[in-house]
């Protein structure tokens, strides 16, 4: 069965001919309320959050076998937490001011309607989420209100990753419910309301240094990486 391997252990196995693509989870947040009107959008890192994002970066620089302080490109989320994470694993590299490219679509890249997403946290954020993983694997025409189809846009996901970042390693942090789903498409991992994927937890995408950019089929490997002790947090 495929686990998530440590980041530290993933960044040992890279090869100077290879280049690195990191969907990564933001660190630990605050709790967000059920009444919260803006759904979480304005909480932030907790103390402990910005440290595992510091340690997260300085454990990359340390399994590396060559310099990476001057060969990473950050994307985020346009939120907070994920902007400040970026921004902290790049001082844990080495970084004195990481440049943190805020990018829309790691915000909410796998929502087809809004309004029906925001159905789905009527009956539970992770219920929602997993129904449709669930109901896309029992069925590949299942169509979700809520959802883009998952294949095709778990590939988007990729594309996009591979069409913006340039740098041997490029860091892209964005939310679980949007790395989840690729998580799920590209290695098989099963999640429910009760076994969710941790804070500082993601996808590591591999292609050649020399491959095309944008073009999925590169890819030389999928692998589930996280900065924390696990990469599963059990409710």
């Amino acid at each position: 069965m495929i686990e998530f391997v440590s980041a530290a252990d993933f960044f040992k196995t890279v090869g100077n001919d290879e280049r690195v693509y990191f969907l990564v989870r933001h660190g630990e947040r605050d709790h967000i309320k059920p009444n919260d009107p803006d759904h979480g959008a304005f909480v932030g890192l907790t103390d402990r959050g910005r440290e595992q994002a510091l340690k997260l970066g300085k454990s990359i620089a340390a399994s590396c076998t060559s310099g990476v302080s001057a060969d990473c490109m950050f994307f985020s989320s346009p939120v907070g937490r994920c902007m400040q994470t970026a921004e902290y694993i790049g001082l844990g590299l080495g970084i004195d001011a990481p440049d943190v490219m805020p990018q829309q679509p790691l915000a909410e890249f796998f929502v087809k309607n809004y309004d029906a997403y925001m159905e789905t946290h009527v009956t539970g954020f992770y219920q929602g989420i997993c129904r449709w993983l669930d109901g896309t694997a029992a069925d590949s025409r299942y169509v979700d209100p809520a959802y883009f189809p998952l294949a095709a846009r778990s590939q988007e996901m990729v594309q996009f990753m591979l069409s913006h970042g340039k740098a041997p390693i490029n860091i892209f942090c964005s939310h679980d419910a949007w790395i989840v789903p690729c998580l799920n498409h590209f290695c098989g991992l099963q999640f429910s309301p009760s076994r969710w994927m941790n804070f500082l937890t993601g996808l590591a995408v591999v292609i050649g240094k020399d491959q095309g950019s944008g073009d999925v089929g590169a890819v030389r490997r999928f692998v589930p990486v996280t900065g924390l002790d696990t990469g599963w947090m059990l409710f």
